[in-house]
């Protein structure tokens, strides 16, 4: 591959990660986030379109001129791997055909007490909650999962951008369960958390919200306060 070529390579994966990681664009939103001129990601756009990457849709937005956003298509998805989708789906089928669902559910849960004992091991000594989810967001994104966190007034976010055990989890959910015990786990019994959010549920990305337990307690004796008092 000769040096142009690696450029549009480079050039056209910062521009699918933007979309994969932020959900649809348009052409002047992308332009900021890569910084660079709209004519510029125009034509970036236009080449990935061609190639059946990125595919844009209409949007509506009250009074003026309607929005081009731009979406990945399944070709722009493929494009961020699946770690060895078909040979996993063969085995998670091989072990249940020859072995059970009793079989393949022991599996899950030793990658779980694999998982969980390797990121305990990573959070030691991280005592925040804030600085235990940058951690475990920094491990999940070296796994694939291109993860992020952020805090807002309800409390935490964890999102992840992409699965790269797709095909694995929609072959047996289990894994998706495993994972969500996990994080509660790995977390600790002071906060809860809920995935809101679900890529096999037809979402773009999964979602966790992390609240702290005396947040959510607050939250609800707030709530039972302004009921109306019967009769």
């Amino acid at each position: 591959m000769d040096l142009d070529n690696k450029s549009r390579t480079a050039a056209a994966d910062r521009l699918l990660g933007v979309i994969k990681r932020r959900g649809p664009q348009c052409i002047a939103e992308i332009a900021g986030l890569l910084g660079i001129t709209p004519e510029a990601a125009r034509q970036q756009v236009t080449r990935l379109a061609t190639d059946g990457l990125v595919v844009a849709e209409t949007e509506r937005r009250g009074v003026g001129r309607p929005t081009q956003r731009w979406h990945l298509t399944d070709a722009g998805h493929a494009r961020f791997p699946d770690t060895h989708a078909e040979l996993t789906v063969r085995l998670i089928d091989a072990v249940r055909s020859a072995l059970g669902e009793a079989a393949l559910e022991r599996l899950i849960q030793v990658r779980e007490t694999e998982t969980l004992q390797a990121y305990q091991e990573a959070l030691r000594g991280v005592t925040t909650l804030a600085d235990r989810l940058a951690r475990l967001a920094e491990m999940r994104s070296r796994e694939g999962y291109m993860a992020e966190w952020r805090s807002d007034d309800a409390g935490f976010l964890l999102l992840e951008n992409h699965c790269p055990i797709c095909a694995a989890a929609t072959a047996c959910q289990g894994f998706c369960r495993a994972e969500l015990d996990v994080f509660r786990a790995v977390l600790g019994p002071a906060v809860m958390v809920e995935r809101t959010d679900h890529i096999l549920a037809d979402a773009r990305r999964c979602a966790y919200r992390i609240i702290p337990i005396t947040t959510a307690i607050s939250e609800t004796k707030d709530d039972l306060d302004q009921r109306p008092a019967a009769g």
